[in-house]
């Protein structure tokens, strides 16, 4: 699928804004600048950082609020693998949590359970597009001092019991990835309301030059301090994870159309809904009262014993009458090989730090709900260009309800 619908702004423009400029970087630009001033004011934050992927937020995130050698970070079962990876990339452990079996979100009632002394963060994930259920994590937060870090790869502009995502975390990830509802290729932002937090980002992901400010990223400012051989340039450990100014100029573009992307999104939900709402056999990821799911993909557990027809074979038929395909969900975390063969950094793993005084199993049985649910889950394509676009691919779902419902064994 070509994604050169998404670029009919002014995504050119800025690109050559970048070039006439002489191509800087983002140490020296202030196309990055702009970009993060865009989109934190556009969720309503202070403060935006942005980022050569939506991974390295996190890793900066975790870094910036002290998550360090036996520290325990809780994570979702249910979420791409580098929400949990980022904690190993800190020689912290991931704790998983399970799911709530209707929003698909972390469950804060079994995050309760997981705390221990030597917690230091966690780490929900708006899935999907869709806000985890945020007060009682916060709560949790600040009875045990706790990081919250949203992680809202999927879910630009999500919004919780009426605000938006951006301004209810200690920090807001967000990925920025290809498919994502904007891009700039690859890349991603972190967004917060606390200066000193923003610091801390921001110095983690360009090598801990001691120039950075919170809102501004840019190190060669006054050349006659940064050229002086007396000048110290770095004071905190730091790695590169800027973005590129040429990536910047694309998201300021992408952020000037983001209700109209979304809105697309969203439209194009409904259609996958009317199409399955009246099958007892399909249940949508659930959205309480107060919330606005984004939709990155639209999400649908499919209960197919009830026709006895299997997953792979609903998939196969649904390509064969014109569907795109169907994505399955990730398997748990805690079940892939490099979890369960605990193969991180051989012997010296940080499940074997002498620095952890916990101990963890990744093992089935860990989470019942999401090894219940996500075998179930069904995620239909959502990012078209335009509702003509999606239709036909609603269209032979419909057409795949129909062929089994007329074709039902018994079961």
């Amino acid at each position: 699928m070509k994604n050169t619908w998404r670029f009919k702004g002014n995504e050119f423009k800025y690109i050559r804004e970048v070039l006439d400029s002489g191509f800087g970087s983002s140490t020296s630009g202030n196309m990055c600048n702009r970009f993060e001033k865009a989109f934190a004011d556009k969720v309503g934050a202070k403060y935006g950082i942005a980022f050569n992927s939506g991974t390295s937020t996190m890793h900066s995130c975790l870094a910036a609020v002290g998550v360090g050698p036996g520290d325990e970070v809780i994570v979702p079962s249910l979420t791409v693998i580098s929400t949990a990876n980022v904690v190993i990339h800190q020689n912290a452990v991931p704790i998983f949590a399970d799911i709530d079996p209707m929003t698909l979100n972390i469950d804060p009632q079994d995050v309760a359970k997981r705390i221990t002394e030597r917690t230091k963060a966690i780490i929900p994930v708006s899935l999907y597009g869709l806000s985890p259920d945020l007060d009682p994590l916060m709560e949790l937060a600040e009875k045990h001092n706790l990081a919250i870090i949203n992680d809202a790869a999927e879910a630009h502009m999500a919004m919780y019991k009426g605000k938006n995502i951006g301004q209810l975390s200690h920090m807001t990830s967000y990925s920025l990835e290809n498919s994502k509802h904007i891009t700039t290729g690859d890349g991603g932002i972190v967004v917060t309301d606390n200066e000193e937090l923003s610091q801390k980002i921001r110095k983690h992901a360009s090598q801990g030059y001691i120039s950075i400010k919170p809102k501004d990223g840019r190190i060669r400012i006054n050349k006659e301090i940064f050229q002086d051989p007396n000048y110290k340039r770095h004071d905190a450990l730091g790695w590169n994870y800027r973005m590129p100014e040429v990536a910047a100029a694309i998201g300021l573009a992408q952020v000037e159309r983001i209700e109209e992307f979304i809105k697309l999104r969203q439209d194009i939900a409904k259609m996958y809904f009317e199409a399955i709402k009246d099958q007892d056999y399909f249940t949508p990821q659930y959205v309480p009262d107060g919330y606005v799911n984004t939709y990155y993909t639209y999400v649908a557990k499919f209960e197919g014993d009830k026709i006895g027809v299997k997953w792979q074979e609903f998939r196969k038929k649904y390509v064969e009458l014109g569907g795109d395909g169907i994505y399955a969900a990730w398997s748990p975390v805690y079940l892939e090989p490099v979890y369960s063969n605990y193969n991180f950094y051989g012997k010296g793993c940080p499940h074997n730090c002498p620095l952890y005084k916990g101990k963890v199993e990744y093992k089935e049985g860990l989470c019942p709900v999401v090894e219940r649910v996500q075998p179930k889950l069904m995620q239909f394509i959502n990012n078209y260009g335009s509702i003509e676009e999606a239709e036909p691919k609603v269209e032979a779902l419909k057409k795949t309800i129909e062929y089994f419902n007329q074709n039902k064994r018994n079961v």
